[in-house]
């Protein structure tokens, strides 16, 4: 049992921490930046159990299942991922809960490392479920643990909100002991549990008591406060924006939200009616405002418009009110750009070569090989959302099989995307008798965020025995005739396969099966670039980052220090110029 003291967590961390402080004992969730840490800190926690799910949606269903036994229960996404789980979402704000059930949505403004700018606000609005709303780790400590009494209060699951700055950024954080919390009763209720309509119409009437209970609660809740300075400004704020708000203006009066639906009606307006005037700051949306608006609370704009997109800081709200921007983190203009790119050594990198080689409208999906669309390689087209890839490519094929000649199309899929949601796209092609190509990239992991396990690589997250999925078997049990298995960092058999694929005039599967070069701790002899190099470029047109142009004679070099010598890039080199580099070569680099 861990005892009480300080410690410096991360938001994430702190949500784990305050999970388990609460007696929380299942922890369930689907990896993605910046919610992934949470759940992996919760399942290092005594007597629990944690799980990654194929999707948020299955995450979500096992976490009311477990409520519904009478178990408290951390649920952990991002916020796309909260789309995937919006199904039982919904319902569950019907059905309530046994034992507490949170949701961590973590918001990623500014797009750190996600393909849209969502506020998960929203939900609650739409959902009817409270939200919770920390400023910092100690507040994610204590909102969390305040999230399961809340949802076993007015039985429904609760939202804590976090964004990627509460995520990542460590504070000072009080840690208290373990609360052994008794498991609920499992009790047999058709009534709360099956939504059929006759049912859900009660428990709808139901929902709007719970619902007029919490717009009371909320009026005097301690998760919102007042911090009163000079009556000028009062500025209405939640999450990590009250940090750049409290920093770019000190001497303002703050109306700190740590519960941002049901929001306190009654106590807004007073608030409004003690300053002079009102404004209210947050970034990447309008929730708070509009929300704020439709209470009747007149807000005013700032005098300068804040940016709509992106993150704030204090010096962006500074420029707000008209002050001067007091921003010094700014990167100088002239650091050279740093783009994105596969590893050295990706497993995946040849595959995209050859795609671009031949010319395919590639559909691509979420994980780290999208970035196969960027320079050099240029080889994806298209990239939605978590399963995409195959339903647009079959919707390409069914507009652009009509034509006499056209690009081959290739949707380009990793093991645990199509784990999460590509399984039931593949399934929607073969039964509608599709066309095209689909590459399933198999690093066996869930690089991009971190390495996590997932149903193809059988690796859970607790260590506990678990199955590997057989990829082979379940295309083949979809439908699929033609399946072939290839090494990716195999030129030649990768484009071989592809061509076969492509020219097929039936539906093709190509899985390509090589670790994560981040999974492989064996050491291996770099290559080095010989004089025999005609400077034909061509290994500069993978984009390996070990890989550039020598300062002073321009040709291509290889460092040394990031080569893990795959030999990728020598399977292109005609001349045969790149050769393993020597014990000597090796010991000056």
């Amino acid at each position: 049992m861990e005892g009480k003291g300080m410690e410096l967590l991360s938001g994430n961390e702190a949500i784990a921490q305050g999970a388990w402080e609460a007696g929380a004992t299942i922890g369930v969730g689907y990896p993605g930046t910046p919610s992934t840490e949470a759940l992996e800190s919760f399942a290092e926690k005594d007597d629990v159990y944690a799980q990654w799910s194929c999707n948020e949606k299955v995450a979500l269903e096992v976490a009311l299942g477990a409520s519904a036994a009478g178990a408290r229960v951390l649920v952990t996404m991002k916020h796309v991922g909260v789309n995937v789980a919006a199904d039982p979402l919904f319902t569950a704000a019907y059905t309530g809960v046994n034992g507490g059930l949170v949701i961590l949505a973590a918001d990623d403004p500014g797009m750190h490392s996600s393909q849209n700018e969502q506020d998960s606000r929203f939900y609650a609005l739409a959902v009817r479920i409270p939200i919770l709303e920390p400023a910092d780790s100690a507040e994610a400590l204590s909102f969390t643990k305040a999230a399961f009494e809340l949802s076993e209060r007015f039985d429904t699951p609760v939202l804590l909100r976090s964004t990627v700055r509460i995520s990542h950024a460590k504070t000072l954080t009080s840690v208290s002991a373990r609360t052994e919390v008794p498991g609920k009763e499992y009790q047999t209720d058709p009534s709360k549990w099956v939504m059929v309509p006759a049912f859900a119409r009660k428990r709808r009437a139901l929902l709007d008591t719970h619902v007029a209970a919490m717009r009371e609660w909320v009026e005097t809740c301690p998760q919102n406060e007042i911090f009163w300075r000079e009556r000028q400004i009062g500025v209405v704020c939640a999450g990590a924006v009250y940090q750049y708000v409290v920093e770019a203006l000190p001497a303002a009066s703050v109306f700190k939200l740590g519960v941002s639906w049901p929001l306190p009606a009654q106590a807004l307006s007073h608030f409004a009616q003690a300053v002079e005037q009102l404004y209210v700051v947050e970034e990447a949306s309008d929730y708070l405002s509009s929300q704020v608006k439709a209470l009747g609370v007149a807000v005013t704009p700032t005098p300068v418009p804040l940016p709509l997109a992106g993150e704030l800081t204090p010096g962006l709200v500074r420029a707000g009110f008209g002050l001067p921007n007091s921003d010094t983190l700014a990167a100088p203009s002239d650091l050279p750009g740093r783009p994105p790119t596969l590893c050295a050594g990706c497993p995946h990198r040849l595959v995209f070569k050859e795609l671009a080689r031949m010319g395919a409208i590639v559909s691509g999906d979420i994980g780290c090989y999208t970035l196969g669309a960027l320079p050099p390689l240029n080889a994806m087209d298209t990239c939605v959302d978590m399963g995409a890839s195959i339903s647009m490519a079959h919707g390409l094929e069914l507009v652009l099989a009509a034509k006499p000649k056209h690009r081959p199309v290739v949707a380009v899929i990793g093991d645990s995307t199509f784990a999460h949601s590509g399984v039931s796209s593949l399934l929607n092609t073969v039964y509608n008798r599709g066309s095209g190509t689909v590459v399933i990239l198999d690093n066996r992991t869930t690089a991009m965020t971190g390495r996590q396990g997932n149903p193809v690589n059988g690796l859970s997250l607790q260590d506990r025995p678990a199955n590997e999925l057989n990829l082979e078997a379940l295309v083949s049990a979809l439908g699929v005739e033609d399946c072939q298995t290839v090494d990716p960092n195999d030129m030649k058999a990768v484009r071989l396969g592809l061509r076969a694929a492509v020219k097929n005039p039936a539906l093709s599967v190509l899985i390509f099966r090589a670790p994560c070069v981040l999974l492989d701790k064996t050491s291996q002899v770099p290559v080095t670039i010989t004089a025999d190099c005609i400077d034909c470029g061509v290994c500069l047109t993978l984009g390996c980052p070990a890989i550039s142009r020598d300062e002073t004679s321009r040709l291509p070099v290889i460092d040394a220090a990031q080569c893990v010598g795959c030999g990728q890039c020598g399977q292109y080199c005609a001349p045969g110029a790149i050769v393993a580099s020597t014990v000597a070569e090796v010991g000056n680099a």
